[in-house]
């Protein structure tokens, strides 16, 4: 991602911005920002002939060696040779107009061999794209240089055009006006209406130079960034990679999770039951009271089994949500929390199951945390659509101090939502109230 200084930003002096009196046209030509600019521009040109020769001298070897065993590894040098340019412009960028981009994606090295590097380095568009700005950034940095230095050169030597009969007085006219100086040292004008002319001239080009030149460097920062910094593409691929194993560690975590209950739950009841029906059938004949209480207490874990097996199946996917949405799941979600909670569900239709889903987890995990740790006397939930968003929002009266990094819970909802494009934000002050914000991508129910 490239960022940029905004208005009274002066790189290497701080990063709060500065309040002027002066209005910025006037006080550009003297501002930190111009010259840093200036110099960026001035520096382009070498830098740009340089970067030029390199890639047009290797690319035009490596191309004539592909003959040869040769050409490919030349022509791997030469993408390494760009690569490694394209991490100075960066640098250049950032230090002289405020321009930070993210390094490019990494070679995916599949193979730790000097083949397997050159076949990154061959396959990676990023590389061809820092060859790209190679030859796009010499004619431009030509351009730039021209057009910058004349300004520059011409504002200033036309703004200062009276100090040059100070400087040179052998080209004082002897019969015009003279300005100050005593016999021996006197300086005088021809004409004072050009004179006049020439300053104001040169004053609208000091003026406008910097301006000039912040418009040239525009055209750089859009070539930094869109050519060497990470492409979209590949920023997406490696986000989507991160959420795949992020879903995939939360999939192993609700396996283990419905594993760990079912053992010490629902098995551990059922064998005790099995046990215990044993017995009252071994006492049948022989006490047949005791068996009856046996048989009765065997009920009574039965019910507590089908109980807990419930609870786990509502934990997997509960059938209230399937058959009537996010209206009726959250309203029974909200009926077992601790404290009152009034729900509040405005949906034109249903979102896809998927989604559905992580929204009610998401309230349900919320609602647990308001009824564990909140301390509040009463909770709202509203669900929304916005657009192309589906909105959720949990608001509480507890003790606020909610915090993404304070603990596993809302850390695990926000790597949920985010392996969907989602997002969750907290607002929970010390004190209270706490206002826990959910957005999920709203994708239809497919028919």
């Amino acid at each position: 991602m490239a960022m940029e200084y905004g208005e009274g930003y002066r790189p290497g002096y701080g990063d709060q911005p500065r309040r002027h009196r002066m209005p910025a046209v006037l006080r550009a030509p003297f501002e930190a920002r111009s010259w840093h600019e200036f110099g960026y521009v001035l520096l382009g040109l070498p830098i740009g002939i340089t970067l030029f020769v390199f890639a047009v001298t290797m690319i035009s070897l490596g191309a004539g060696l592909l003959v040869t065993f040769l050409g490919i590894p030349v022509l791997a040098a030469a993408l390494a040779g760009c690569r490694g340019f394209g991490a100075l412009e960066r640098a250049r960028a950032r230090g002289l107009l405020g321009l930070d981009v993210a390094d490019p994606e990494p070679l995916r090295v599949r193979k730790r061999s000097l083949m397997g590097w050159i076949g990154a380095v061959l396959k990676s568009g990023s590389s061809w794209r820092h060859v790209l700005y190679a030859l796009l950034q010499f004619p431009w940095a030509v351009f730039s240089f021209a057009v910058a230095v004349a300004f520059w050169a011409y504002g200033w030597a036309m703004l200062t055009y009276p100090l040059w009969f100070w400087v040179f007085p052998m080209y004082a006219g002897q019969g015009g006006l003279q300005l100050y100086g005593d016999e021996h040292h006197r300086i005088y004008l021809d004409n004072p209406f050009e004179i006049t002319v020439t300053v104001l001239v040169g004053a609208v080009f000091t003026m406008a130079a910097p301006w000039i030149v912040r418009a040239l460097t525009a055209v750089d920062r859009l070539m930094v960034a869109g050519l060497l910094g990470p492409s979209r593409l590949g920023a997406r691929v490696v986000e989507l990679e991160s959420d795949r194993g992020v879903v995939v560690d939360t999939a192993a975590a609700d396996l283990r999770r419905i594993e760990r209950d079912l053992h010490d739950g629902a098995q551990a009841r059922l064998v005790n039951l099995a046990m215990d029906l044993g017995l009252a059938k071994e006492k049948l004949r022989e006490d047949p009271r005791a068996a009856a209480r046996m048989v009765d207490e065997a009920h009574g874990e039965v019910k507590t089994a089908l109980q807990e097996l419930r609870d786990l199946a509502r934990g997997i996917h509960p059938a209230v949500l399937t058959d009537r949405g996010l209206d009726a799941a959250l309203s029974a979600v909200a009926s077992r929390c601790p404290v009152p909670v009034r729900v509040e569900v405005d949906l034109p239709s249903r979102p896809a199951p998927a989604i559905e889903g992580i929204a009610y987890f998401t309230v349900s995990e919320l609602l647990q945390n308001v009824g564990k740790h909140s301390g509040a006397r009463s909770a709202t939930v509203d669900v929304w659509r916005a657009d192309d968003r589906l909105m959720l929002q949990v608001m509480d009266d507890g003790v606020g101090g909610a915090a993404p990094g304070a603990g596993t819970g809302l850390r695990g909802l926000t790597e949920r939502l985010s392996a969907v494009d989602g997002i969750l934000a907290v607002d929970s002050p010390a004190g209270g109230p706490t206002r826990i914000t959910a957005e999920l991508p709203w994708r239809d129910t497919l028919n």
